[in-house]
């Protein structure tokens, strides 16, 4: 029997079947990352994530955004010299 419950297999089935796909939009200026982005998270299954790196400063605005208005996880945001990276994860 498991302790921690079906609740607890769910999401480690859901963590381990979840897939990471990565998009390097650098060089691309807006519209062109977050449209790519969209274009992206098409093909993915809820819970997959997409790291995207972007030298946009418009990224700053729009991939969030997109998130907000798309109901998606953004996870984290680094920023490293001129450079950007999001992880978003895919709901629903």
């Amino acid at each position: 029997m498991n302790p921690f419950g079906q609740a607890a297999i769910l999401v480690l089935c859901l963590i381990v079947m979840a897939r990471t796909q990565h998009l390097d939009t650098i060089g691309l200026l807006c519209p062109l990352p977050v449209l790519r982005v969209i274009k992206q998270m098409r093909d993915l299954q809820s819970g997959d994530q997409l790291i995207v790196k972007a030298d946009d400063p418009a990224a700053h605005i729009d991939i969030p955004h997109y998130c907000h208005e798309n109901g998606h996880l953004l996870l984290d945001v680094q920023q490293s010299q001129n450079q950007s990276s999001f992880r978003i994860q895919k709901i629903g």
